[in-house]
């Protein structure tokens, strides 16, 4: 897979995440972050960021990741967050000067295209954020510029939809209602880009990264709290598999799709909440 020297296209994607997805995702972070944490505690044992290191947290969204790695660096650490949402970037941002971090901040740029520094960093970490890219092995190759000689590379991406049932069972449930959609693209920038491992030993190959390894985690993904069936169907219109397919739906339809996934999640319903099962791939690398 040869790296393309031509400028890569992240405009449809970057348009995304400063529309509606900004919104809907600012919006729910306090959800969002609760709904993610079991997984971002796994991401951060691996990675296992050490006081005093530097890191690159590429797609870093409102900020949970960031926050997290700054705690576990301290104040002799650095953390250097990326990501293309305006509204996502300036809310991290503003995590940040709460909690009085000298040690983070968050920059409003395309991280496939960015001038990093040079070797300036010992850990390139993502939680969701590296699936996007028009051109994944460019991006990788650039990303890997900033991590110094024997620095290493961790990052959390979805497995095939069909093994993550918090994507599925809803969607499912709606799918009858929704309008045509488009032929699936496997490969395509998107949630599901890397959940091929063949694919992404690849490409990280491609981009110069060593000692590519792969390990499955799955994790409950909690929508509500315990009994709370329509509040997580809600919640399922406005984050995961079905987001896209209703941007454009009318509150008509969104409505009965919020309908048809309450009837599917009773059983789903426990004193955890009503959880459902995400299927992550975790991978590692080293420059």
């Amino acid at each position: 897979m040869p790296i393309s020297a031509q400028p890569q296209d992240n405009s449809a994607q970057i348009a995304y995440w400063n529309d509606r997805a900004a919104i809907t995702w600012t919006a729910l972070q306090e959800r969002l972050d609760a709904m993610f944490m079991p997984l971002t505690a796994k991401a951060m044992d691996a990675a296992a960021p050490a006081p005093g290191e530097r890191v690159v947290d590429v797609g870093s969204g409102c900020g949970a990741t960031v926050l997290e790695l700054a705690r576990l660096v301290g104040p002799q650490g650095r953390i250097l967050g990326v990501d293309v949402s305006a509204p996502m970037a300036a809310r991290a941002n503003e995590r940040i000067a709460a909690a009085a971090l000298g040690n983070a901040q968050v920059l409003l740029a395309d991280a496939s295209t960015y001038s990093f520094e040079a070797a300036g960093a010992d850990l390139l970490f993502s939680r969701f954020g590296v699936m996007f890219f028009a051109d994944p092995a460019a991006a990788f190759a650039n990303l890997r510029r900033a991590i110094r000689p024997g620095g290493r590379l961790l990052f959390a991406t979805w497995r095939p939809m069909a093994e993550n049932p918090w994507f599925v069972v809803p969607f499912q449930a709606a799918e009858h209602l929704l309008p045509p959609q488009p032929p699936a693209q496997p490969n395509a920038p998107g949630p599901f880009a890397l959940a091929d491992p063949d694919r992404v030993t690849q490409i990280l190959g491609a981009a110069g990264w060593t000692d590519i390894r792969l390990t499955r985690h799955d994790v409950p993904v909690c929508l509500a709290g315990p009994g709370q069936i329509i509040e997580a169907a809600e919640f399922a219109i406005r984050v995961g598999g079905l987001a896209r397919a209703l941007a454009e739906a009318s509150p008509d339809l969104r409505q009965r799709a919020a309908q048809s996934i309450a009837e599917a999640l009773p059983a789903y319903d426990s004193p955890a909440g009503v959880c459902l099962t995400g299927s992550v791939w975790f991978v590692s690398a080293r420059n």
